[in-house]
């Protein structure tokens, strides 16, 4: 929870820069430093929103679709009308959110089934962390947060995905199993429509079945895998990462940019998360779900104190870390 609040305000003042101009404001990208103060956008506010929906849904009873997507949904209806929702949110989680605001609506009716931007999949890492959840269970609750919003069948499969790799690694993976382990569980899932957390969803997306609904999404993620496999195949770590696997404006790159960025320096979380905000597409998203992926990998201890002690938001990020840390399942 603190790698991805730390990358999020780190890439918060490069997003839409190319890297040049990065480079020309913050200097040699391996040096960057944690701004002053170290503030956050969207991606981690809708983290903690998705966070205390969660920790409610759990607090009452055992998870289930009614039980999550009510106080999930109000936490995203509150960050809607927050104050301090001004940090350029994305377009479609405002249009849905709007709509979510009539509580007489279904969800399904306001998610936004054209859109697999990677507001999904950015603020999904507390589906990765939750203990004691059943694989099903975890990727009903990763995609039904992301389909409250972005109903694309490809954000539903990205967020899928992020949440496992988080998920993994917490539990001890070694990155370089990393890819392998995802592209097996997209496999595994490819012709999975989980229809007790999704309800109808797939016939607003107008696909002949579920069937057609849920593949085309796990499609469009195994080939951005593809893209992340020949990266890593001859990785360049001075390169634009995102000329490998895609800007990360959508939630299949914004994913396989992140894994990138991690992968690239897996022992090494500040240059993973520098690399991610020093690039051309979506900096701060890409740099969160960097440091979302390393923090799982090495702990709070991956991270100097000093940036922790000023990350906004900070109490609420560790306490949310606190009461899923060391959860096994």
């Amino acid at each position: 929870m603190a790698g991805l609040a730390i990358g999020d305000a780190l890439g918060f003042p490069t997003e839409f820069n190319d890297v040049p101009s990065i480079l020309a404001k913050c200097g040699p990208w391996r040096a960057m430093e944690l701004p002053r103060p170290a503030v956050v956008t969207d991606d981690t506010q809708m983290t903690l929103a998705f966070g205390r929906g969660l920790r409610t849904a759990m607090d009452r009873g055992p998870l289930t679709p009614s039980r999550l997507a009510r106080p999930v949904r109000e936490e995203y209806v509150d960050w809607y009308h927050s104050p301090d929702n001004n940090r350029a949110p994305g377009r479609t989680c405002l249009v849905a959110c709007e709509k979510l605001n009539h509580p007489d609506r279904r969800w399904q009716e306001a998610s936004q089934t054209g859109s697999k931007g990677c507001g999904a999949n950015m603020r999904v890492a507390p589906a990765g962390l939750v203990p004691g959840l059943r694989p099903g269970d975890r990727a009903g609750v990763a995609q039904l947060q992301a389909a409250l919003t972005h109903g694309h069948p490809t954000a539903l499969a990205a967020s899928d995905l992020t949440a496992y790799a988080v998920h993994v690694l917490a539990q001890g993976a070694a990155p370089a199993e990393l890819p392998a382990r995802l592209r097996a569980y997209a496999h595994e899932n490819r012709g999975t429509y989980h229809e007790w957390w999704l309800g109808d969803l797939w016939r607003f997306a107008h696909d002949h079945s579920p069937d057609d609904f849920v593949r085309r999404g796990w499609d469009e993620c195994l080939e951005v895998l593809d893209r992340l496999d020949a990266a890593l195949a001859a990785p360049d770590r001075e390169a634009d990462p995102c000329l490998a696997t895609g800007a990360g404006w959508i939630a299949e790159e914004a994913l396989a940019t992140g894994l990138l960025c991690f992968l690239l320096f897996p022992d090494e979380p500040l240059m993973a998360v520098r690399r991610a905000a020093c690039t051309s597409g979506d900096s701060d998203s890409i740099a969160c779900l960097t440091g979302a992926f390393a923090g799982a990998h090495l702990g709070l201890a991956a991270w100097p104190g000093e940036w922790v002690a000023r990350i906004e938001y900070r109490e609420e990020l560790l306490a949310l870390g606190d009461l899923w840390d060391g959860g096994t399942g």
